[in-house]
């Protein structure tokens, strides 16, 4: 079965005077239809300029510099500005970090949905507002909140109505980058709910962006762990906390406590990501790896599988 999303080596890349910021360098990723897949990483590692990327949202000095995107088969990368208009929120929506600044302050929230409706599909504005209403709904907010500006509603429910508004022209391919920053944890598990919920209910493909594996382990069915630009291991959940392979993965997991079990020490990562204009050789992680070798500073590993669709980039398994 051709796979709903295929990303092929992409390298996106900012061009920042004399340096090259290699935010997205050689991702390759796949996404089927109707799964929940989690990109997880430490601040830094290209996560949201992979999301903005999908999209071909990057914008200068940004540009997408190599590889394919491969959207039900179709490489996405070469189109035109008036196709990939056609492509967004018909085909994929996207669900920005921050509700609050993404959302239009002056506008209320029925005005922004509507837009988007008539904008996009072939809706009049009574029949728009009418879908808008059942959007809330669905959504978990009340027709009433049609007439609110963002700045009336609370973390929550501004969330909700963006996800109603991506949701607004039914696209098959839906990016949450960071959907539950900023919010309480009552309001954080009920925001993975209701992705979880739509997902179901509608067959989306979804992939969820964050930096807490703990909020992907709630919804995903596999995740990729990004590390300065690429990934470097992609499991199913159950393989990602129970069978970690790379020594990046094993950290992130034990640096989250348990609720279960013996009470044990956190394990903190030294150091930091690498700066993306000054990538060292080899491995990137190499500098903080507690199981570095030799070749691990000459050398950079590729991705391969280990087990049943268990993959990771380390000289550990070559």
């Amino acid at each position: 079965m051709m796979p709903k999303l295929e990303i092929l080596d992409l390298k996106t890349y900012y061009f920042v005077g004399p340096s090259i910021i290699k935010a997205v360098n050689g991702v390759y990723l796949k996404v089927n239809s109707g799964e929940c897949i989690g990109i997880a990483g430490e601040s830094g590692c290209g996560k949201s300029t992979l999301a903005l990327s999908i999209l071909k949202l990057v914008r200068p000095p940004g540009f997408i510099v190599g590889g394919k995107i491969l959207f039900n088969g179709t490489d996405i990368i070469p189109l035109s500005f008036n196709e990939m208009q056609k492509l967004r929120w018909r085909k994929i929506a996207m669900v920005f970090q921050g509700a609050l600044n993404a959302l239009n302050p002056v506008y209320t929230i029925e005005e922004q949905i509507v837009e988007a409706i008539t904008t996009h599909m072939k809706y009049g504005k009574s029949e728009a507002r009418r879908k808008a209403g059942e959007l809330l709904e669905l959504v978990g907010l009340s027709r009433a909140n049609l007439r609110n500006y963002p700045h009336e509603l609370s973390g929550g429910m501004r969330q909700r109505a963006l996800i109603a508004m991506a949701l607004s022209c039914d696209p098959e391919l839906l990016i949450a980058d960071e959907p539950t920053t900023a919010l309480d944890v009552v309001t954080q598990a009920q925001i993975l709910m209701l992705l979880k919920d739509l997902q179901r209910q509608r067959n989306l493909t979804l992939i969820v962006i964050s930096h807490d594996l703990s909020i992907l382990a709630q919804i995903c069915d596999r995740i990729a762990i990004m590390y300065a630009g690429k990934i470097v291991e992609e499991a199913n959940i159950r393989d990602i906390f129970y069978k970690p392979a790379h020594p990046y993965t094993y950290a992130l997991i034990n640096a989250f406590p348990s609720v279960k079990g013996p009470k044990k020490g956190l394990f903190a990562l030294s150091g930091e990501p690498p700066d993306m204009s000054k990538l060292p050789s080899g491995c990137c992680f190499h500098p903080r790896c507690p199981k570095v070798q030799k070749i691990c500073y000459e050398v950079e590993p590729k991705l391969i599988e280990i087990d049943k669709e268990h993959y990771v980039a380390c000289h550990l398994y070559t």
